[in-house]
């Protein structure tokens, strides 16, 4: 295509958008309102998983007496590559200790001075595994109990299951949100190309009588659609970018 073909083309295509002021405003309008909530329910999506990584959703393998140490890192070693692990932290029985001792005896260490040499927690050495994805930890605790070595294992099925309800309600939400605002997007675009071929019915028909191809005459409709899609995804793009920083801040 021709430098100035595509000159006339892209001038025409600006031209439509003005001449149908009002649809055009819409489509552009609708787009941005489909992408700033795309943006904003993604935004929300991806934090809410970051803080259930980082908030310690986690479950507590715990070994059967007198489990041998080699046992004890294959147990780890197997667990970490499990799907949906985001990592393994080992706690011996003094680290055991010495928490439960800053939880519970804060302010009155001459107590636990009694257990200096006997540490009740001496067979609580255990692993914390901490999931990047809560709905796969009942898989993990099955497989966890299926080690050998393993004697118990603590999980807490309510948080798992509200945290994982939780993100499924926020993305079925989001793609209905999005799916509807984006029928629309495309309808009221449609309908703006639609009014602009409308309006330049006859000159179209001239351009036709006089050999004009087919990709000539729908290259200002291109155009247009273009136009209206890349300022209705810029405006939302910057806001979100602008309210993002400003919200994490």
């Amino acid at each position: 295509m021709k430098i100035s073909t595509v000159g006339y083309s892209t001038k025409q295509g600006v031209k439509n958008i003005f001449r149908n002021k009002l649809f055009s405003l819409a489509s552009v309008a609708t787009m941005a309102a489909c992408i700033f909530v795309f943006g904003l329910f993604f935004a929300i999506v991806m934090n809410f998983n970051y803080m259930v990584q980082k908030a310690g959703v986690a479950i507590t393998v715990f070994f059967k007496e007198g489990t041998a140490q080699e046992q004890i890192d294959a147990i780890g070693a197997d667990l970490k590559g499990q799907q949906g692990v985001l990592r393994v932290e080992y706690v011996s029985a003094e680290d055991a200790w010495a928490e439960f001792q800053d939880d519970y005896f804060a302010g009155n260490e001459d107590a636990a001075e009694g257990f200096a040499d006997d540490n009740p927690l001496i067979n609580s050495n255990h692993y914390e595994v901490y999931m990047s994805d809560v709905s796969k930890q009942q898989d993990i605790v099955e497989h966890a109990q299926s080690l050998e070595g393993v004697g118990n294992v603590n999980k807490s099925d309510v948080v798992a299951k509200t945290l994982t309800k939780l993100n499924s309600l926020i993305w079925y939400v989001s793609i209905a949100i999005i799916a509807i605002l984006l029928a629309v997007s495309v309808f009221l675009i449609s309908n703006t190309v639609t009014m602009g071929v409308t309006v330049r019915r006859e000159e179209i028909a001239i351009m036709k009588y006089i050999g004009a191809k087919d990709g000539f005459v729908r290259a200002p409709f291109v155009i247009e659609g273009l136009v209206i899609g890349i300022v209705g995804a810029i405006i939302p793009l910057i806001l979100l970018y602008f309210m993002y920083n400003k919200a994490v801040e």
